[in-house]
């Protein structure tokens, strides 16, 4: 299991830069993975649970956390926050936009709760056999943190196969490139939430991006998935 702060941001840094993700190794232990897992049956935790055909969104189930989130959640929420909102704030300054984030995550809740959005958004994601989940972006309210980061809980090979990690980025009068992470239990991947700045030839220009996951072909797949704004 790898300490927040003993990560190689400045390479985490480019490879997002790079390729519009980063992946963090080993971030949750195999226990850690087991335990939050098992806790997608314990309704106590959690505030809402989406069925994704009910809605378009796919196939498969996901549920947002209630105010009780898990201490280790909160954690990675916490330690997490300070150095993406350094790369946060440089996408700021290069797309010239003026905001800047705090660098403290309970900083910016208090300023998602001011703004209306009270809603807690880290969620546990459940998939069975033939479950996917179609390109989207986790966009709550009109404020926006633009990097979220996805744990994954189970081991592929021995509890599912399929189910990759995919990210599409669209670009401007281009054709649109595709991503895929390979995430073993507890590797994490962070990923811009909706858009991100690209050095071109002549200057910076935004993409937008999506993700999703390819269909499960067999066994159980389960993903924490840590968004850092709240909800309206």
């Amino acid at each position: 299991m790898n300490t927040v702060g003993s990560l190689d941001w400045p390479g985490i840094g480019q490879d997002i830069e790079s390729y519009g993700c980063g992946i963090i190794g080993s971030l949750l232990s195999v226990d850690a993975c087991a335990e939050l897992a098992r806790g997608y049956d314990d309704e106590d935790l959690f505030r809402s649970r989406v069925v994704m055909s009910r809605h378009g969104f796919g196939r498969g189930e996901y549920k947002y956390f209630g105010n009780s989130i898990p201490e280790i959640v909160a954690g990675l929420r916490h330690t997490l926050f300070p150095p993406l909102a350094q790369i946060a704030n440089g996408w700021n300054a290069a797309l010239g936009i003026e905001a800047r984030f705090p660098p403290e995550h309970g900083t910016y809740i208090a300023e998602c709760h001011q703004a209306g959005q009270t809603k807690p958004t880290p969620l546990l994601l459940k998939y069975g056999p033939g479950d996917y989940n179609c390109l989207h972006q986790d966009v709550y309210g009109d404020l926006i943190f633009p990097l979220q980061v996805a744990v994954l809980l189970s081991q592929p090979g021995r509890d599912f196969t399929g189910g990759e990690f995919v990210l599409t980025e669209q670009r401007p009068r281009m054709q649109s490139r595709v991503e895929v992470a390979p995430l073993q239990q507890g590797d994490a991947v962070i990923f811009p939430v909706r858009q991100r700045p690209v050095r071109g030839t002549k200057s910076i220009y935004r993409t937008n991006l999506r993700h999703g996951v390819s269909r499960v072909r067999t066994g159980q797949r389960f993903t924490l998935g840590i968004i850092f704004h709240d909800a309206a």
